[in-house]
């Protein structure tokens, strides 16, 4: 039995320093319209999201165009590279690709990060088997899953991302069979 994981990486969000309320732009409204719109082509049966508002507000449209309310999964939120705001986003985004084992004053190393990822992904594919499943999630921690199961999945990936992006990961079992790009 084939499940299909659509990963939702949202759209662009208006920058506070609030990382939980952060809500999309005007552009990220917009493109969240598009979200909508390219998953009413597919047959979804769950919306899951990251409890950030951002997340949430890119996948709305897709629970609306389905009647299915958004479930909160919080190990799907962005990872946290640091406690306190960083002076060099590239930098230390850069390091933290580099070695999977580093982390910032406060933050999460890529490993403890994908780990949390791949327990929450591992449990949807367990509960949601043989389902559709959009989850508005967020790019670093998308990529971390994606590359647990395919290290071609890594930074220069990462940096290549839109915003938003749609990728689904097609599972048999827990097994990863293929990723397509659902994003325009």
């Amino acid at each position: 039995m084939l499940t299909n994981l659509y990963f939702v990486r949202h759209a662009h969000s208006t920058y506070t320093p609030d990382e939980l309320g952060r809500p999309l732009s005007e552009r990220g409204f917009s493109d969240a319209k598009i979200v909508a719109e390219l998953l009413s082509k597919e047959n979804i049966d769950y919306v899951i999201s990251s409890p950030y508002k951002r997340a949430i507000q890119t996948v709305e449209g897709v629970a609306r165009s389905f009647n299915h309310e958004i479930v909160i999964e919080v190990d799907m939120k962005e990872r946290e590279l640091s406690k306190k705001p960083v002076e060099d986003f590239n930098h230390v985004i850069t390091q933290v690709w580099n070695d999977f084992n580093l982390s910032w004053d406060g933050g999460e190393s890529n490993i403890t990060a994908q780990i949390r990822g791949i327990e929450a992904t591992k449990k949807l594919l367990k509960d949601y088997e043989g389902k559709n499943v959009v989850i508005g999630t967020h790019g670093n921690i998308m990529v971390l899953i994606m590359n647990y199961f395919d290290q071609k999945y890594d930074y220069n990936f990462w940096n290549k991302l839109a915003m938003p992006d749609i990728y689904r990961l097609t599972f048999k079992n827990q097994t990863l069979i293929e990723v397509n790009r659902i994003w325009n």
